[in-house]
């Protein structure tokens, strides 16, 4: 695949996108529950609504989610069909890796993760 200069730079805008854990957090939201009010979001991200709706429109201007305004209300819903796949590849790379390195890493009640902290290797 030829990877042109203009295709370079919008890959890096969208990875720094994709860098932050909030916007992570809100992405995985809209992934997980369908289109929802900029409240919605927020409150299932555990962000403020101000915070919520920042991210949410740098999200929609790279693509990766879509808005449509109800009266005084904005719903996103996912706008990049490969999302999901690219954080399943993601997330399983990370497992993986905490695999080799002996790190308990367990999705939790919710989707909480165990301890991180690499454990000592053995023998």
């Amino acid at each position: 695949m030829t990877m042109t200069p203009q295709l370079l730079e919008e890959a890096a805008r969208r990875f720094a996108l994709l860098g932050d854990p909030t916007r992570l957090r809100i992405l995985h939201v809209v992934m997980d529950g369908g289109e929802r009010s900029v409240g919605a979001i927020a409150d299932a991200a555990g962000v403020t609504r101000f915070n919520a709706s920042a991210h949410l429109n740098r999200l929609a201007d790279a693509g990766l989610v879509s808005r449509r305004r109800e009266g005084t209300g904005v719903f996103y819903r996912l706008g990049d069909a490969s999302l999901p796949q690219i954080c399943e590849t993601m997330c399983a790379s990370l497992r993986a890796r905490a695999r080799s390195l002996l790190w308990p890493v367990v999705d939790g009640p919710g989707g909480q993760r165990g301890n991180r902290t690499p454990t000592a290797k053995s023998g």
